[in-house]
């Protein structure tokens, strides 16, 4: 097994943040063939999706996000910004982990999908995303 943790600036606003390239780079690294990959956010405050990109769909999750999770004062966990508590229900809608099959090096993503960081908190302006490739 490979594995590696890429650092993300998100600069402490709500961000979806393509991964992509940096998943092809590691993966190309590790001499990976067929496999599985794993992708995990070692964080209490952030999420992975993959979804469309550059075509205003990760703008509109964000907006989507914000509709269901507000950052108001209804949160129990109170501390940092206001409407922090939000931010630690994300996990719970946007999983911080995910497997994405890998074949021949690359993964098998369709044509409009992207491994995407979704962090909605603005207090951590970087994260750390562990990527691990699995042999198959």
């Amino acid at each position: 097994m490979d594995s590696t943790l890429i650092e993300i600036r998100t600069g402490g606003r709500e961000a979806v943040v393509d991964l992509t390239d940096e998943i092809a780079a590691f993966l190309r690294s590790a001499g990976a063939g067929d496999g599985l990959l794993n992708v995990w956010v070692p964080h209490a405050t952030a999420g992975l999706a993959v979804i469309e990109t550059g075509a205003g769909s990760d703008t509109d999750l964000l907006s989507a996000l914000r509709d269901l999770l507000p950052a108001d004062d209804r949160w129990t966990h109170r501390h940092g910004s206001p409407g922090h508590g939000r931010d630690h229900v994300l996990p719970a809608i946007v999983a911080p982990s995910m497997s994405v099959p890998v074949l021949d090096g690359s993964t098998a993503l369709g044509t409009w999908q992207s491994v995407c960081l979704v962090d909605t908190n603005g207090d951590n302006p970087v994260r750390s995303v562990r990527l691990s490739y699995l042999p198959g």
